[in-house]
């Protein structure tokens, strides 16, 4: 994965997080998403949190590209995303935040579907793909994935990262990093927090701070969040168990 560092950030942002959890903040997304955003506050940065089960977005249905071609970055769903856009165009950095499904949450799919009237379809080509750019009234600079799965390997979690890049791209703007936690259950226990989860954390931690202050995440503090909490096979055999019960 690469990484694009932006030339130039402040150091006070502006950022939106969407939390696509169905649990909002009550499951292991919001478990790993916590010490994420307090790095981005206690370094000074502005964020705030919309959960998608708050929002409840409906699903892109008017076949008809209406917010590119009948009235250009209007929206014709009428439904939460309405307060959510004019956030969205404030924000310096959008995090995205998401369990993996398959391969996202319902309600996370349509979310990032519905980002089409912040986008201004004027083409171009850029190594071989098709691209465009957000309206001049989008503020985003860049994008961060913060993503967990309970499956034991880091490739379990590669194409929600590969969609949260591809939007990046899309719009023309840097991709600062990716928060990516397998099986990140086993971050805790009954009494909270393990050791290796309490590491983690940290870890998490300094890459909100990062973002904040240098508009990416290092590729150091990226593969700390992904470092394995358990051996393959003793996971394997925990599901299994569990299967069989």
């Amino acid at each position: 994965m690469q990484v694009v560092a932006p030339q130039e950030v402040s150091r006070v942002q502006n950022v939106v997080v969407i939390n696509g959890s169905p649990r909002r903040a009550d499951g292991a997304t919001g478990m790993v998403l916590a010490p994420f955003v307090d790095g981005m506050r206690e370094s000074g940065a502005d964020v705030e949190i919309i959960c998608v089960e708050d929002i409840q977005p409906m699903q892109c249905a008017c076949g008809q590209m209406y917010c590119w071609y009948k009235r250009p970055g209007v929206c014709c769903m009428q439904d939460g995303m309405q307060e959510v856009y004019p956030r969205l165009r404030r924000a310096q950095t959008l995090v995205l935040a998401t369990p993996v499904y398959i391969p996202l949450p319902g309600r996370m799919q349509d979310f990032i579907n519905r980002l089409c009237p912040l986008i201004v379809p004027q083409l171009t080509t850029r190594d071989g793909r098709t691209r465009a750019r957000w309206r001049d009234e989008v503020q985003i600079e860049r994008i961060a994935l913060v993503a967990t799965g309970s499956w034991w390997e880091r490739a379990n979690l590669e194409t929600v990262l590969r969609i949260a890049v591809e939007i990046a791209e899309s719009a023309s703007i840097p991709f600062a990093g990716a928060a990516l936690r397998p099986h990140a259950w086993l971050m805790r226990d009954s009494r909270g927090l393990t050791q290796a989860g309490q590491a983690v954390a940290a870890a998490l931690h300094r890459a909100g701070a990062q973002l904040a202050t240098a508009g990416m995440i290092d590729e150091a503090t990226q593969e700390a969040i992904s470092q394995p909490l358990i051996e393959r096979e003793d996971l394997l055999q925990r599901y299994n168990l569990i299967s069989k019960a």
